[in-house]
């Protein structure tokens, strides 16, 4: 039967972060410690070790794809929703292209040059819950655009596979939480 193991702890103690990679060389990034942070860590299959250079954007409920030497780091939360993104090579964070709509809680999922970023939650009009977000956008390793947005908005959910094969499954639709799953091609 399958089972789960103990790997090596994390440097950073957070909630909150994204990452990319594989089970033997995976980059875990961002997060709330409770507050917003920066930090970056690379795991080799055993230990993570910090890396020198975080995040330049410390940011929280952010999305990430990709692998240790070539992840995405997009959207999330610092004082207010996130359009940034940020390229990693394995040891340095540069700025990329912007997302079209700013946002946290988002997911996303395939790689530094074909990347696509679904769902989320956007600043509410004054006394109003979260807002729950249905758009979809395409990266090309240098710019995002706008393509066809989730029939369920939402944000929190799970999301994997690449720009031209994603499943978006999950999440919450305030009010309350969906089982919807849609797959994009």
């Amino acid at each position: 039967a399958a089972s789960w193991s103990s790997g090596g702890n994390m440097n950073t103690t957070r909630s909150q972060l994204a990452g990319a990679g594989i089970q033997t060389a995976a980059v875990g990034f961002g997060g709330a410690t409770p507050s917003a942070t920066s930090a970056t860590e690379l795991y080799n299959g055993t230990s993570w070790t910090n890396n020198p250079t975080g995040l330049a954007t410390a940011r929280r409920t952010l999305a990430g794809c990709g692998t240790q030497t070539s992840a995405l780091a997009f959207g999330g939360l610092t004082a207010n929703d996130e359009t940034s993104t940020e390229e990693f090579t394995g040891t340095t964070w540069t700025s990329g292209g912007s997302l079209v709509t700013a946002r946290r809680n988002l997911s996303g999922c395939g790689l530094q040059t074909a990347a696509l970023a679904f769902g989320g939650s956007g600043a509410p009009p004054p006394g109003v819950g979260t807002t729950a977000q249905s758009a979809t956008e395409k990266y090309n390793g240098t710019a995002w655009t706008s393509t066809g947005s989730l029939n369920t908005a939402r944000y929190g959910l799970g999301g994997f596979g690449i720009d031209t094969a994603a499943l978006a499954f999950g999440g919450n639709i305030n009010p309350g939480l969906s089982t919807a799953t849609e797959s994009f091609n």
